[in-house]
């Protein structure tokens, strides 16, 4: 069987678009995605930031588990420093009850913004043994009893939800905190590739399944990587333009919605700079896309795959989905 592929959706806003507009094309790709058969379907949170509307994941969370019936939902991540963690248990306790065993908690350390939103946001610490010490809490809060591990604190909502929680990460300092705590762990690795081998050999090293925190009984690995597939490699180098675009403007501190794409040439001399950062990709036609994620999935071992793809045009990201599961799901 292959490597499963599951989603990163960021609910981006194309130029000349709307907030409303990107979530209701994010729902709409939510209810293919499912209908083609992806594993999952996570929801990235970002704050200040004029060009996605993935902010309040849990309500994305929710509308998109209405508007599917297979496909897991869940969030890629909540960054737990920005929000109280019962508050946490209580909003994903509430979406397991709604939606049974469709529900995942991927939790991170960053804060998904900048320092100033940060500390407008800030609700909890990123320490690594303070971020352990909420991971168990809230494991007793999804488990039979509803109640914290060290705090006499309830929640009804809940209580046996058993709500899977992932541990996300760009280095080995979150690769080891996964693999201490016996949990299943997401690379992301699609912006950050720097540290993909050394992260994912310290996870399966650190990895401990007597854990009182554990979940699964051997290391899990699920990595991230850009995609766009279209009907020719030349189609999908352009298209792919748009997150390069993208991906310049966060680095020059210029504030834009997505934009269109644009010649490749045109970008050509950023490609070994500042485009460094997305270069764990699949991107070209059909063969040429499955090639390439097959080679990364090999060369990382990758239990699961989980794909981020940005397109100025929604059509284009439907496409890619598409031709993407035809031609390897």
């Amino acid at each position: 069987m292959p490597v499963p592929l599951s989603i990163l959706d960021l609910a981006s806003i194309s130029e000349g678009s709307s907030a409303r507009q990107a979530i209701a094309d994010s729902m709409a790709a939510a209810r293919l995605a499912d209908r083609l058969g992806y594993r999952r379907l996570w929801f990235a949170e970002h704050h200040n930031t004029i060009n996605l509307a993935a902010s309040a994941t849990s309500l994305l969370i929710g509308q998109a588990a209405s508007v599917t019936e297979r496909i897991r939902v869940g969030s890629g991540g909540v960054m737990l420093p920005n929000h109280a963690p019962l508050m946490v248990a209580e909003q994903y306790g509430t979406l397991a009850n709604m939606h049974p065993d469709r529900i995942d908690l991927g939790l991170g350390r960053a804060p998904g913004t900048d320092m100033m939103t940060a500390r407008a946001l800030s609700r909890s610490s990123a320490e690594p043994q303070e971020f352990a010490q909420h991971i168990y809490d809230l494991q007793g809060w999804f488990g039979a009893e509803g109640t914290a591990r060290s705090i006499p604190i309830q929640s009804a909502v809940s209580a046996g939800t058993e709500v899977p929680i992932w541990v996300l990460g760009s280095t080995v300092n979150g690769a080891s905190i996964a693999g201490q705590l016996g949990l299943p762990f997401s690379l992301a690795s699609h912006f950050a590739p720097e540290q993909i081998d050394d992260a994912l050999q310290v996870y399966r090293d650190t990895f401990n399944p007597t854990a009182i925190t554990a979940q699964i009984s051997e290391p899990y690995a699920m990595v991230g990587i850009n995609v766009l597939v279209a009907d020719t490699d030349e189609e999908a180098e352009r298209e792919f333009t748009t997150i390069e675009q993208m991906f310049l403007d966060i680095r020059t501190g210029q504030r834009r919605l997505i934009q269109p794409p644009v010649d490749p040439e045109q970008l050509a001399d950023q490609r070994g700079g500042a485009l460094s950062a997305l270069r764990v990709k699949a991107v070209g036609s059909p063969q040429t896309a499955t090639a390439q994620l097959r080679e990364f999935a090999d060369r990382t071992g990758a239990d699961e795959l989980i794909t981020v793809t940005y397109a100025f045009d929604p059509a284009v990201r439907k496409r890619s989905l598409e031709l993407l599961a035809e031609n390897w799901l």
